[in-house]
């Protein structure tokens, strides 16, 4: 396996962790952006030593992602992007989160896309996710999340 397979993809994970990185520091007020910006500078950390390990050619762990996979997590990876980038903010980050997590749930859930039951349980797992993640992040850690855009 050549170690362009290693670093090319620890690469991108770095660069856009430096990113997100980057974004969450940049943001105002700086109060509301404690638990983001303590996630991405932990997130970069981790990302830079696996850089720095595939560069160095310590990787030895796997065969790097395969064709196959690579296009199994593509669908997943497109909603995520387009969630962090676009929807989180202009849906809302519980609309968004609650739409998101469907279409997840429902790209990589094996139950029959052709069941009405397979339906009800994506829904009612989305409707859980979305209300630990509410009291979780409203009440738990009390940070700021993006206004509603839908429920203001």
């Amino acid at each position: 396996m050549s170690r362009w397979q290693h670093i090319i993809p620890s690469g991108l994970v770095a660069l856009a962790g430096i990113w997100i990185c980057f974004i969450s520091y940049t943001q105002q007020p700086a109060q509301a952006f404690l638990f983001p910006r303590l996630i991405s500078t932990v997130f970069v950390a981790l990302a830079l030593w696996t850089f720095a390990k595939a560069v160095l050619g310590w990787s030895r762990a796997g065969d790097g992602i395969s064709r196959r996979i690579m296009v199994n997590i593509l669908p997943g990876l497109i909603v995520t992007l387009i969630y962090v980038f676009w929807a989180a903010k202009a849906l809302g980050f519980y609309t968004a989160s609650a739409i998101v997590f469907f279409i997840l749930l429902s790209i990589y859930d094996p139950n029959p896309h052709s069941e009405m039951r397979s339906w009800i349980k994506r829904i009612i797992i989305t409707v859980g996710f979305v209300a630990v993640m509410y009291g979780l992040f409203a009440h738990v850690l009390s940070v700021f999340t993006p206004k509603e855009a839908l429920f203001q």
